[in-house]
């Protein structure tokens, strides 16, 4: 029986719709929807276990985005040639949409719950990450699983001064800014992305455009919902609640948790604290109620301790480590601390603290994006280490989690736009957060670039970064600047903000409620504006400029171009005159084709080691000219001539036969030039007869004048 299928389009404007349609595919799902765009199509399905696992008091919930290397009619690459682990493009979408969706289950809704979102059907115009959001919200509409408030995501560019939703990749490269917004029908979730230097009105314009168009995408999905038959939401069983236990909790702690919070202590003092006010209200209970309801007296501590933090920001305007919301923490740097690296730089904030290094190198290792949507490589990278030390724990290590690629992804869009673009390294930048107590993302972009700067990279202009909170009860609310970890997970908003002392270069926004105001996230923005300041002149106090050279042990890079025909004879048969080169001279040799010409790198740290390589190249392409004149030395004697070698390019031999070695009768050739003799030649081009390069001694030798015949005169016998 042929499926009926349900089907809503969403018009962009300018001619190009995005449709979602259900009814087709994956029916045993919960939900499931297709979400098309021109030829790019994904398939998104949610499913949630009926019953939640005993003892789980989170929402174990998983979103899951894959890129189909079938979808774009490619192979994939490896062995086995199959999908294997997500690339972190794939993770970094996984995360945009989870950070949507999650704050917008029910908070006693536990039950194990996945939403796969998959690219079936590529389209080189259509950027398929900026779909996800709508994909898996639309799966979670048609299902009957608890959610509700419906959300979308959409890409906002810029071109000359117009907003472009969701454009290609193409017009993103021309784009001043490359922002994911992500948003209910009245609230914005999230908001990622990066920016060359835009103001804050310019990047809440942004927001507010992205807003607009994420309104029509919900309709569209309340259209498909009703059309399909709006499920009704599936009976779950709740968090089990104790009004008494509540109460017996808050009055035995909230006044000593909020006495703790007025006392400005540090992160472990603090946590000592509030361990022993719980150790005190568990006191408060027998063995036998905590066996039975310790769960519960957790639960309530937490909330107690929650909201007494809360109060004391919005009532006494004192932060945990005794603060006014608009201070930053102590701040101090160091350049140049690891004597062996290319460049290095620690940067601690309070107690947070990062440690960045460079590394750099060719275009040989540059990093590869091979993905069904994308491919190219990456000149700029840089990569987040979190270690479980950072914070005090023992954890075991399982390879690098996705908040490592998120935070670490962040960083980078932070610092790549100011990258010169005529820099002809590739760079590694890496960040060891080595404490951790509040936006290590953002130390690392204040490491990062006092260590590109102590390693000599020409930064158009230093980045520092300050990640922003949000304390609101509805009515009154405190902008925190500086956030600890601590008000990053009582707090209701976790905004970062990176840039220049001229404008942002990106940002990372989580809110954790509905609604808020676009005239709090104006003053979060300016007040980000501030502390960023503060925080840029730290960094240029501790190194105003980038250092003129590369250090010592750093390789410096010389680019020379060469005519395509001879790279062959650089390489030698079998790479042989390559590889001898980059042996005697200790240089990493790479050659790429461009455009018919060769650019070869040169990287080493002996300058002589360069000078030798650059010397073989204008030897092997150089090509003398017709009639000019050229220094030669003799390097080899015959009988019918001497080989001479060019001086500007060692190697270029060629024969001066004994014919062109003066304008006398030549014998010998020793009677004219000795091994050794340095002198000026003629260029005669190639001989015909020989078809070989002829060169001239005697043409550039002042000509001896002829002599004259004498006639002599017979007697003239009639004379």
């Amino acid at each position: 029986m042929i499926p009926k299928v349900f089907q809503e389009v969403i018009d962009l404007g300018d001619g190009r719709t995005i449709s979602i349609e259900t009814g087709k595919l994956a029916k045993q799902a919960d939900g499931s929807v297709v979400v098309r765009m021109g030829d790019a199509m994904l398939l998104a399905t949610a499913v949630s276990a009926r019953t939640a696992n005993p003892g789980i008091d989170f929402l174990p919930l998983t979103v899951d985005y894959r890129e189909k290397f079938a979808a774009a009619g490619r192979f994939p690459g490896g062995f086995f040639k199959r999908e294997a682990r997500p690339s972190d493009s794939e993770v970094l979408t996984m995360r945009l949409v989870d950070r949507v969706l999650r704050p917008l289950f029910p908070d006693d809704y536990h039950a194990e719950t996945q939403i796969m979102i998959q690219l079936m059907s590529h389209d080189d115009e259509v950027m398929p990450d900026a779909l996800a959001g709508l994909a898996a919200s639309a799966a979670l509409a048609v299902s009957d699983i608890p959610f509700y408030n419906l959300i979308s995501e959409v890409r906002v560019a810029r071109i000359d001064g117009n907003f472009i939703i969701n454009p290609s990749r193409e017009q993103l490269v021309q784009s001043d800014i490359d922002m994911m917004i992500g948003a209910s029908m009245d609230s914005v979730a999230m908001v990622e992305g990066e920016m060359k230097e835009i103001s804050e009105a310019e990047m809440v314009e942004a927001i507010k455009v992205a807003h607009e168009a994420i309104k029509v995408q919900i309709q569209a999905q309340l259209r498909l919902q009703e059309a399909f038959g709006k499920k009704e939401i599936r009976e779950y069983e709740g968090e089990k609640e104790d009004e008494a236990i509540y109460e017996k909790v808050r009055t035995a702690a909230y006044d000593k948790i909020y006495a703790i919070a007025q006392e400005a202590s540090a992160k472990s003092e603090r946590g000592e604290k509030f361990a022993e006010v719980k150790e005190e209200v568990k006191a408060l209970f027998t063995e036998e109620e905590l066996e039975e309801n310790g769960d519960l007296v957790s639960k309530y501590f937490y909330k107690t301790n929650k909201e007494a933090v809360r109060n004391v920001v919005l009532e006494k305007g004192t932060r945990l480590d005794g603060r006014k919301t608009t201070e930053i923490r102590p701040i101090w740097c160091e350049v140049d601390y690891l004597p062996s690296t290319h460049g290095s730089a620690i940067f601690t904030r309070g107690e947070t603290q990062a440690l960045a290094t460079v590394t750099l190198g060719t275009s040989r290792e540059a990093n590869q994006i091979d993905l069904p949507s994308e491919q190219g490589e990456e000149t700029f990278y840089l990569h987040y280490n979190f270690p479980p030390f950072s914070t005090g724990e023992a954890k075991p290590l399982r390879g690098t989690s996705r908040r490592e690629v998120g935070h670490g992804n962040l960083a980078q869009r932070a610092l790549k736009n100011m990258i010169p673009a005529d820099c002809p390294y590739t760079i590694r930048v890496v960040s060891e957060v080595l404490e951790s107590n509040g936006s290590s993302s953002m130390a690392t972009v204040c490491s990062g670039t006092l260590a590109l700067m102590d390693a000599g990279v020409q930064m158009v202009k230093p980045v520092s970064g300050i990640a922003m909170g949000l304390i609101t009860d509805g009515n009154n609310f405190a902008v925190l600047s500086d956030i600890l970890g601590d008000e990053d997970h009582l707090g209701d908003m976790d905004f970062k903000v990176t840039g220049t002392a001229d404008g942002i270069t990106a940002c990372q926004m989580d809110i954790k409620i509905d609604g808020l105001r676009y005239d709090i996230m104006e003053q979060a923005l300016e007040q980000a504006r501030e502390g960023r300041l503060h925080i840029l002149g730290k960094l240029t106090e501790t190194l105003a400029q980038p250092r003129v050279e590369v250090k010592p042990k750093a390789p410096k890079i010389i680019t020379r171009t060469i005519p395509g025909a001879f790279i062959g004879a650089l390489i030698g048969p079998g790479g042989k005159v390559i590889q001898e080169l980059q042996k005697a001279t200790g240089t990493t040799i790479v050659i790429n084709e461009v455009d018919e010409q060769g650019v070869v790198e040169i990287l080493g740290t002996s300058p002589e080691g360069i000078a030798t390589v650059l010397a073989k190249i204008d030897s092997i392409i150089f090509k003398p000219e017709m009639g000019e004149a050229y220094e030669v030395k003799v390097i080899k004697m015959l009988d019918f001539g001497a080989v001479v070698e060019y001086t500007k390019a060692p190697g270029n031999e060629v024969l001066l036969h004994v014919s062109e070695l003066a304008w006398e009768r030549t014998e010998n050739v020793a009677d004219v030039v000795k091994m050794g003799d340095v002198f000026e030649v003629k260029y005669l081009g190639i001989d015909p007869k020989t078809r070989k390069e002829k060169v001239s001694r005697k043409q550039l030798l002042p000509r001896p004048p002829r002599e004259e015949k004498k006639i002599e005169k017979k007697d003239n016998p009639q004379g």
